[in-house]
């Protein structure tokens, strides 16, 4: 799908700038933090999960484990893998920030921004309020920007597009290169 509109365009634009300036904000708290970021915490505390109705109702017992992967991110903060957890989601949200914002690399920096998001709802496993979390909301719009390869619209990968070769292109920025009957090129979807 070929995005015409002029105003379409920039609110493409205007959303991959807004997720970019989300991820790049969260990044930088934790890159900034008087104590360094430490995930185990949330992994250890956060992940038992919560349900609402109506598969739960009435008071839920304290300690109640609803999350079904919630052994995993136990097994995971106690692992000698949290350095490398703690700074792939510090850097990976300001990597991703930075490249939405910049309009470059746009399929591969939505991709994980996907990818992050789902982590995250899956080890939080929220269901108080249904099944509709930031977490999913995010993995959501993330995946959007990727398939619509918004780097294309007011972003570095239209600039750029035609110094890659084409498989690069379809996977990591946002889709081919054509000339317009003008002789401009322009990027296209895959």
């Amino acid at each position: 799908m070929e995005i015409t509109g002029t105003i379409h365009k920039r609110g493409i634009a205007l959303l991959r700038v807004m997720v970019g300036i989300i991820f790049l904000w969260a990044g930088l708290e934790k890159f900034t933090a008087a104590k360094a970021f430490d995930a185990a915490g949330f992994l250890k505390f956060a992940t038992n999960g919560t349900l609402g109705w109506p598969f739960v109702s009435g008071e839920v017992a304290e300690g109640t484990v609803f999350n079904p992967t919630h052994q995993v991110w136990l097994s995971l903060a106690d692992s000698g893998l949290m350095p490398l957890v703690n700074n792939l989601v510090v850097f990976g949200e300001i990597g991703i920030g930075i490249a939405l914002i910049l309009g470059l690399f746009t399929r591969f920096a939505g991709a994980m921004g996907t990818l992050m998001m789902l982590f995250f709802f899956v080890a939080a496993w929220d269901f108080a309020y249904g099944i509709v979390n930031q977490h999913l909301t995010y993995a959501l719009i993330c995946a959007t920007i990727t398939g619509l390869g918004a780097g294309r619209y007011y972003g570095l990968d239209g600039v750029l597009a035609a110094r890659f070769p084409a498989g690069f292109r379809q996977w990591f920025m946002s889709g081919d290169v054509v000339e317009t009957p003008a002789g401009v090129p322009q990027v296209v979807p895959a």
